[in-house]
C-alpha cells in the first residue's frame, strides 16, 4: 500500500449551523459542495487539496485537550492569525514556539473540538 496524502478529516458536530459559522467566519475556511447524504453535514477546503467534513446530529460532549485530539492547519503568519482571532473576539491559547522552532495557538470550536493553527519556522 502507498498513502499519498490526507483526503479529508470529519469533525462530528452538534449544531452544523454553528460550525459553520465558526469555519467559515473565524478560520475562513471556503464552503464546498457535499453529497445528498441522508444526515446533515458540511464541508470546506483546507489548502488546494484537503478538506473539512462536518457531520451532525453528535449529541455526547467532545472531551479534547491541545495535547490530546486536536488537528493542525499551517498559517501563513501567526502574528496575523492572532490579529485576527483578537479582531473576532475568538478565545485562544498561545502563540508559543515548539523547541523545534514552530509556532502554535490553539482555538476550539463551537463544540470543543481543539484546531492548531502553525507557522513553519523560518528555515533560511
Amino acid at each position: 500500500m502507498e498513502i499519498l496524502d490526507l483526503n479529508h478529516v470529519a469533525l462530528h458536530v452538534q449544531d452544523v449551523a454553528a460550525s459553520c459559522r465558526f469555519y467559515e467566519d473565524v478560520l475562513n475556511l471556503p464552503p464546498m459542495a457535499r453529497p445528498a447524504f441522508t444526515f446533515p453535514g458540511a464541508w470546506f477546503r483546507i489548502g488546494p487539496v484537503q478538506q473539512l467534513h462536518l457531520i451532525g446530529e453528535r449529541t455526547n460532549p467532545v472531551v479534547a485537550e491541545p495535547r490530546g485530539n486536536h488537528f493542525a492547519v499551517r498559517v501563513k503568519s501567526i502574528r496575523a492569525a492572532e490579529a485576527d482571532l483578537k479582531a473576532k473576539q475568538v478565545t485562544f491559547a498561545g502563540p508559543k514556539q515548539r523547541p523545534d522552532g514552530m509556532w502554535q495557538i490553539f482555538v476550539r470550536d463551537p463544540d470543543g473540538h481543539v484546531v492548531e493553527l502553525t507557522e513553519l519556522p523560518d528555515l533560511d
